[in-house]
């Protein structure tokens, strides 16, 4: 016991030396709790000052894009919203070209409501715009005689030979441009004009709703020349048909050899490696003769 107590024996010099420690652990605990420790990085200035530009910069855009769309717009007719238009009427690129493709296939706007349904801007922005739409009379009035003139007005205008279209005329069909009107000129070369309009469908690169808005402008004129029977054809004349090859062809009169006569075009489909898929296009070269 007498040890044990002498472990806790000091001198004066230890003891102020014990009292000083215990300050300086006193010290550094209200130092860790009062002081405001900040656990943030500090920023670059000319990075926080470029931030802040940048952020002026937004909000005076904003600030003035409002003001142009809150300021009192002149009457105009929606149909004829061009891109640059469309953007400072607050139009987003989706409801612009919307706009456009409708008015592609020769269909016009006649109401607030249908200017909605065909574009699907937000019931905000419509009501912004709505008091400015100016249409024609003759869309607002239900007199007989406007009823007339919209007509017409409306009455479709005479298709234009496909055969006989330039590659600037075609190039007036929204979604086609110089690759694709003389895509669409060579590959009716190669086939020496087109005879249906079927026939548009295998050039390359025309979507389904491109072909629909030029067919709706174009059309191929019925063709004066002559068909090939196919009970008399010969396997060259065949071989002449663009969607024939020389072994489908051999294989089409070989058919019709032990078949004695083919009756209808159905039967084509019953040939190996013939090209049902083309059918329709084979269809508009071959004619069968019935009587015989």
């Amino acid at each position: 016991m007498k040890n044990f107590r002498s472990h806790f024996v000091f001198n004066r010099s230890q003891q102020n030396g014990i009292f000083v420690l215990i300050g300086i652990i006193i010290l550094l605990q209200l130092v860790y709790f009062f002081y405001p420790f900040s656990s943030e990085v500090a920023e670059d200035p000319e990075q926080e000052q470029l931030v802040f530009q940048l952020q002026k910069e937004m909000d005076s855009l904003k600030q003035v894009r409002s003001q142009e769309i809150s300021i009192p717009l002149k009457p105009f007719n929606p149909n004829f919203i061009s891109d640059y238009k469309g953007y400072m009427l607050g139009m987003s690129l989706e409801e612009i070209d919307r706009l456009h493709e409708y008015r592609a296939q020769e269909l016009w706007v006649n109401s607030a409501e249908e200017f909605q349904g065909v574009t699907g801007v937000s019931d905000s922005l419509l009501k912004i715009l709505a008091p400015s739409f100016k249409f024609p009379e003759f869309r607002q009035s239900p007199s007989e005689e406007n009823r007339v003139t919209k007509k017409a007005f409306s009455t479709a205008l005479p298709k234009i030979d496909l055969n006989a279209a330039t590659a600037e005329e075609l190039q007036k069909i929204n979604g086609i441009g110089e690759k694709l009107s003389a895509r669409i000129v060579n590959y009716r070369n190669s086939l020496g004009g087109f005879r249906g309009n079927v026939q548009v469908k295998d050039v390359y690169g025309l979507s389904p709703e491109v072909i629909e808005r030029l067919l709706q402008r174009f059309e191929v004129k019925p063709s004066t020349r002559e068909k090939i029977e196919i009970n008399a054809a010969t396997v060259m004349q065949l071989v002449e048909i663009p969607y024939f090859n020389y072994e489908q062809a051999r294989a089409v009169v070989k058919y019709r050899e032990e078949a004695g006569k083919i009756g209808s075009f159905d039967e084509l489909l019953h040939i190996k490696d013939f090209p049902v898929d083309k059918l329709d296009r084979i269809n508009l070269y071959l004619t069968i003769d019935r009587e015989n």
